[in-house]
């Protein structure tokens, strides 16, 4: 059996200094005043690619059993969903009480 995966100080503080770097550019992006559907794609693609990092690197994923990363997705899917799920039943809802 082999042991852990021990991270280097240098890689941690690599990837410690690329969230910050994509913290900066998610303010960035937060004063440029971007159309509203892009602002949010922006600023959602920059939030997943940062806790993409912190999953492979911080969790050591990158390094672990595939099973762990596939539990991962799954519950990730599962999340998902249920949240698609529930939106799409928000949105078409018929109000109770009618606007005026």
């Amino acid at each position: 059996m082999t042991g852990h995966h021990i991270s280097t100080n240098k890689m941690l503080l690599q990837v410690a200094g690329a969230l910050f770097l994509l913290t900066l550019l998610t303010v960035g992006i937060g004063y440029l005043q971007l159309p509203h559907p892009w602002a949010i794609i922006a600023a959602m693609g920059i939030a997943i690619f940062k806790a993409t990092l912190v999953a492979l690197f911080f969790m050591n994923l990158w390094w672990d059993k595939r099973f762990n990363a596939i539990l991962l997705l799954s519950a990730l899917g599962f999340f998902s969903l249920l949240v698609g799920l529930t939106l799409l039943d928000t949105l078409y809802r018929v109000p109770i009480i009618p606007e005026f």
